[in-house]
């Protein structure tokens, strides 16, 4: 088992700072491309983020340790962002996500206080019993998928202009 608290809060803790860094200022063109219909573009996919912070991680990490796996946690609708943070702007969903993520970071020390804790278990609607270090893991690689989409969803903007080079470029060719 690789999963530390320490190591998942470092991640946790600069996930929001690592994504204003890099898109703070950026034309319209790289926050609104996409990958084509049905998918999200960078700016939809910080208000997805924003929206895990307010009804996903730590909201379901607090249903375990109150309701353990008796019932399963509220459904999280991956979606909700597309109705709630439109029309925000890109610094004002930045800040949201930073206060947000903050306290959820803190939150998550005040829930966790020993290894025990991480081997409670929940009920998740989909996959039955899980366990709050499960849950934890999860949410730092939910993080990193993101990361992942953000950048190659801004290469992806630039597929037909690389020429033949994409033949040499990985995240074009998935």
């Amino acid at each position: 088992m690789n999963f530390r608290l320490p190591e998942a809060i470092e991640i946790l803790e600069r996930t929001p700072g690592t994504l204003k860094g890099f898109l703070s200022g950026l034309s319209d063109g790289w926050l609104e491309c996409d990958e084509g219909e049905g998918t999200w573009n960078v700016s939809e996919v910080i208000g997805h983020l924003i929206e895990g912070e307010k009804t996903n991680w730590i909201p379901r990490l607090a249903f375990i340790f109150e309701e353990g796996a008796s019932r399963p946690f509220p459904a999280f609708d991956r979606f909700a962002h597309l109705k709630e943070t439109s029309g925000w702007t890109m610094e004002q969903k930045f800040q949201e996500f930073q206060t947000l993520r903050t306290q959820n970071v803190n939150r998550l020390k005040s829930l966790i206080t020993s290894d025990a804790d991480l081997e409670r278990t929940g009920t998740h609607p989909a996959f039955g019993e899980v366990k709050a270090r499960e849950l934890l893991s999860a949410w730092v690689v939910h993080d990193f998928t993101h990361l992942a989409q953000i950048v190659r969803v801004m290469a992806w903007r630039y597929r037909t202009d690389v020429g033949p080079f994409q033949a040499y470029l990985g995240i074009l060719n998935r």
